[in-house]
């Protein structure tokens, strides 16, 4: 899990990047939570959703957004958190040029920039979309959704309420052209997924794999 210093708009970001062994293994972006309320890369979510796109053998990376541990720079409300996150994806597919499928992958604040993200990258395969904060930011941006991918939310999230998420969906991702979301609620869990991590990585690997299925019978097959 070596360190690697990635040059963004606002000066070098840390960030952690596992190789996988396989000849073109697809490629993970992994973003963490709000650096203004103790978010960072090791977060334990946000290292439990690396940990599960490197044990089905992609080349995963997570990293600090501007301003937190190592990372140079300062919050910028989103907007410059989403710079970075484009900054290390371009370092992700320089570096990996022949990557079978390209995913991004947020928690909570790092949802809502991943989802951002993804409008904005149409080569981006399949996102991953944990605790999306619904009932603190705007996500009318998907206007519509270009991807599928999975919603996964707590039944007793403290911080954003089941019902904003369940909404969200509705609106925003339920019934869609071309591609499908889906959306799974894990029971008796807190924003944190405290005793519930290894559920949540099952429920990622499971949707992941089914999905490159479909995307590369091969792939997942090996």
């Amino acid at each position: 899990m070596p360190e690697v210093i990635i040059n963004g708009n606002e000066g070098r970001l840390e960030a952690r990047y596992h190789h996988s062994l396989e000849a073109d293994a697809p490629v993970a972006l992994v973003l963490h939570p709000h650096p203004q309320y103790g978010g960072t890369m090791n977060n334990k979510v946000t290292y439990a959703m690396y940990k599960a796109f490197t044990e089905l053998g992609f080349n995963t990376m997570r990293f600090n957004f501007r301003g937190v541990g190592k990372s140079e720079g300062h919050f910028s409300d989103g907007e410059g958190e989403l710079s970075d996150a484009a900054s290390v994806m371009d370092w992700l597919q320089t570096y990996n040029p022949n990557a079978s499928a390209t995913w991004v992958a947020g928690f909570s604040f790092g949802a809502w920039i991943s989802m951002q993200l993804l409008m904005r990258r149409p080569e981006l395969d399949g996102f991953i979309s944990i605790s999306p904060p619904a009932n603190m930011f705007d996500f009318s941006f998907l206007a519509p959704c270009p991807v599928s991918g999975l919603v996964v939310h707590g039944e007793k999230d403290e911080i954003v309420p089941q019902a904003s998420v369940n909404d969200f969906y509705e609106e925003r991702l339920a019934s869609q052209k071309s591609i499908s979301v889906e959306y799974e609620t894990i029971k008796g869990a807190g924003h944190f997924y405290d005793q519930d991590l290894r559920t949540l990585m099952d429920i990622m690997k499971a949707y992941v794999t089914k999905r490159m299925e479909s995307l590369d019978p091969k792939l997942a097959a090996a």
